[in-house]
């Protein structure tokens, strides 16, 4: 008995001293073949006053499902646990093993494959049929562990990063990023401004001035919320918006243009079957080598293309120059070209005179994208995995268990167990 007991603890990875193996064999459980391990789990002493003069009372028989390398065949492990009368204090009790919790009939260790599966990009179902459980097993084991990020109300980063994401109910979440370290802050079930006041009145005084920058989008009130919370720091007006808005302005210009064409002019076909390359930057453009484009029936480089096309109308050769000199200007950190291309005179697009109303407006957060390296960027990296995770799960319902999934997938922290206080 000594040997089987060794031999199965050593093939099941088990340690625990109290447990001796007995027998094992295969009988159909569920409607599957399983194998089954039995076992005696032993007290040793009595919990309450650890005496060791026991009087055994029984046995409780339970059956727990444990790992399994093959999924078409489940491993059950049945433990009979004594029940033990103690002589010394006259207190009942049950032996118990850290292979599961108490009143639990699934291993503490498929539950960690559980959630160490819950950090990839997969769906319950296809995490819980190979682990022989239900999908509402799965979701219990998501419930049950969680973490705050950031709990101290002492201590906030220098730079911060605010935004929101299309969630649950299809509503919009604020979410806030460390903009050095990439680690999420908070993410809250709304984005309203109260709400967003409320959380980071929670944080002392000393720890708002601390905050350097916030990088954000044009949105109003979300400057209105970093002019109050913090004191000290200067709003960052992200780069990827600025560029969006002015390409955005002058592709509109560009098909009001192509409008005044016959559709089967010349100058039409320009401007219409090529317009990706008005929108990439002027020193990417093939410059060298031509080639044979048969809606122009002619060989032309992509330089000698866009050419063409902004010299079929002056105001549309201004807009493309200021876009590409504003974004040249925002590359090479050059502030002060920013601000003299914002108040320029040229004559441009109607659209694109209206962004450049707009940069005029939050000139100061405007020009800071030029002045720091910080940006959204990295906010736009962890809204697109948060996409990812509703897209695999065909959206979420509840906000607390997306928002635990969330936590997982992007392995915030070491999670807890809120039953059991064990570290996984």
């Amino acid at each position: 008995m000594t040997s089987l007991n060794h031999c199965i603890k050593f093939q099941l990875n088990i340690e625990d001293p109290n447990l001796f193996f007995f027998d094992y064999h295969e009988a159909l459980w569920q409607g599957k073949q399983t194998k089954v391990y039995a076992a005696e789990l032993i007290q040793p002493s009595c919990p309450a006053c650890h005496s060791q003069a026991l009087k055994h009372n029984d046995h409780y028989l339970t059956r727990i499902r444990y790992l399994t390398s093959n999924a078409s065949t489940p491993v059950l492990l049945e433990i009979h646990k004594q029940r033990v009368i103690c002589q010394a204090c006259g207190k009942l009790s049950m032996a118990q093993t850290e292979l599961v919790n108490k009143s639990c009939c699934i291993s503490n260790s498929s539950k960690q494959k559980i959630l160490a599966a819950l950090t990839e990009d997969r769906s319950m179902s296809s995490i819980a049929w190979p682990n022989n459980v239900s999908t509402n097993t799965v979701q219990r084991v998501l419930q049950n562990f969680d973490t705050p990020f950031l709990s101290s109300a002492d201590k906030l980063p220098e730079h911060l990063a605010f935004d929101e994401f299309r969630g649950v109910g299809r509503k919009l979440h604020f979410i806030c990023l460390d903009g050095t370290s990439h680690q999420i802050i908070q993410i809250l079930r709304y984005r309203y401004k109260k709400d967003i006041l409320k959380y980071f009145n929670r944080f002392t005084l000393a720890a708002r001035k601390r905050v350097k920058t916030v990088s954000l989008d044009l949105n109003a009130y979300y400057q209105a919320i970093v002019r109050q919370m913090f004191p000290n720091a200067q709003i960052i007006v992200d780069r990827f918006h600025l560029i969006q808005m002015l390409n955005r302005a002058f592709n509109q210009l560009r098909v009001r243009v192509m409008k005044r064409f016959k559709p089967a002019s010349y100058s039409y076909r320009l401007l219409k079957y090529f317009w990706k390359l008005y929108l990439m930057p002027y020193a990417k453009l093939e410059k060298q080598k031509p080639h044979y484009n048969w809606h122009l029936k002619d060989q032309l480089t992509q330089e000698q293309i866009v050419l063409d096309g902004l010299d079929q109308n002056p105001t549309l050769k201004h807009s493309y120059q200021l876009v590409q000199n504003f974004s040249a200007a925002l590359k090479q950190q050059d502030a002060h070209a920013m601000k003299g291309l914002i108040n320029t005179k040229t004559v441009i697009g109607e659209q694109l005179r209206g962004i450049l109303q707009t940069f005029k407006h939050n000139q100061t957060a405007v020009l800071n994208a030029g002045k720091y390296k910080y940006s959204n960027g990295c906010l736009e990296g962890i809204n697109r995995k948060i996409k990812q995770i509703e897209r695999t799960a065909y959206g979420y319902s509840n906000f607390d268990n997306l928002l635990n999934r969330i936590k997982l997938e992007g392995k915030h922290s070491v999670l807890k167990e809120k039953s059991s206080n064990q570290l996984v």
